[in-house]
């Protein structure tokens, strides 16, 4: 239900939305729904890939599932780490993949919980609470490490693969060294001790 010619309003706006006085069929439905697409246009103004926005809706719809179909103007900090429990002890989620759910729930949020956007008073007008911040940054998964991955998955480090070509050139060049992604065809006449990656 999304209106136009309202000029002095940004992306994502709640107003672009919703038409004031206008009765909604499965109201709360309709407004987490015009939410989302308010959210993604302001991402989009932020210059995010397509891609990145629709895993992250994705995600929150995850979300209002595992609540038993709470909206943002019912959920609570509770929520969210019943939610992010459940992603690593039952689910299992990588570090990184944890991270991911939390930063989108926590962008959602703030889009919601920002003053500029309206939305917080649609809701107050509507169902008589308002959106909050549910994600916070002392109780998220950091980002600690330079790579997040698994060890079995991670590239060599420059020392590891230094000590790696090494132990290549002194088992003698048994194989093609095609066979080896990266490596440098050595040059003739120039000391293969030199080459360094």
């Amino acid at each position: 239900m999304t209106v136009a010619g309202q000029g002095d309003r940004f992306p994502g706006s709640a107003r672009l939305h919703l038409v004031d006085g206008v009765a909604l069929l499965r109201t709360e439905e309709q407004v987490f729904e015009e939410m989302l697409v308010g959210w993604r246009n302001q991402q989009l103004a932020r210059n995010l890939a397509l891609s990145t926005i629709e895993k992250r809706a994705g995600r929150l719809r995850a979300f209002v599932e595992h609540t038993g179909g709470a909206f943002p103007w019912q959920w609570t900090p509770q929520h969210a780490d019943e939610w992010f429990g459940d992603l690593q002890a039952v689910r299992a989620c990588a570090h990184s993949t944890l991270r991911s759910y939390q930063d989108a729930l926590r962008s959602f949020c703030a889009y919601v919980a920002d003053l500029a956007y309206d939305w917080i008073s649609v809701c107050e007008q509507r169902f008589g609470t308002h959106p909050i911040q549910v994600v916070h940054e002392w109780d998220t998964a950091a980002h600690v490490q330079k790579t997040e991955s698994r060890p079995n998955k991670r590239a060599f480090t420059v020392d590891e693969l230094q000590d790696f070509l090494r132990l290549r050139r002194r088992a003698g060049d048994e194989g093609p060294r095609s066979e080896l992604k990266g490596l440098v065809t050595p040059v003739p006449g120039r000391d293969p001790g030199q080459d360094r990656v």
